[in-house]
C-alpha cells in the first residue's frame, strides 16, 4: 500500500520501516532514541535481578521519554507511535540493532 503524508498506509513492517527511519533523521533523536532503548534493557534487566517490577514502568518512562523529547524538540515531528504503536515499536528496536551493527550512524 501506498502512504501519504497525512494518512500513512502500510501493508507490512518492510514498507513502514523507510517511513520509520525518515522519521529519525535528526542525530541527536536518534541518540536519545538508542539512550531510551539502553534504558528499557537496563531497567528490565534490574526487574529481573531483583525482582521488583516496578522496574517494568519505568522501562516504558525511559524508552517513550527519552524518543519523545528527540520527536518534540529534535525532530520537530509527531511519534510514529501515536498512529503505528506496533510497526513503531518494532522500528525501535530494528533501529537500535542496526545502530549496534554500525548499518546506522550515531
Amino acid at each position: 500500500m501506498a502512504h501519504t503524508a497525512h494518512g500513512e498506509h502500510f501493508a507490512n513492517f518492510a514498507e513502514f520501516y523507510p517511513y520509520y527511519l525518515d522519521e529519525h533523521r535528526n542525530l541527536v533523536s536518534r541518540r536519545l532514541h538508542f539512550l531510551g532503548s539502553l534504558g528499557v534493557i537496563g531497567c528490565v534487566a534490574m526487574a529481573i535481578a531483583t525482582g521488583d517490577w516496578l522496574w517494568l514502568p519505568a522501562a516504558v518512562v525511559c524508552g517513550y521519554g527519552f524518543a519523545w523529547v528527540g520527536h518534540f524538540f529534535f525532530e520537530k515531528n509527531r511519534p510514529a507511535t501515536f498512529r503505528h504503536p506496533v510497526y513503531s515499536l518494532m522500528g525501535d528496536w530494528v533501529m537500535f540493532k542496526d545502530i549496534c551493527v554500525g548499518k546506522i550512524s550515531l
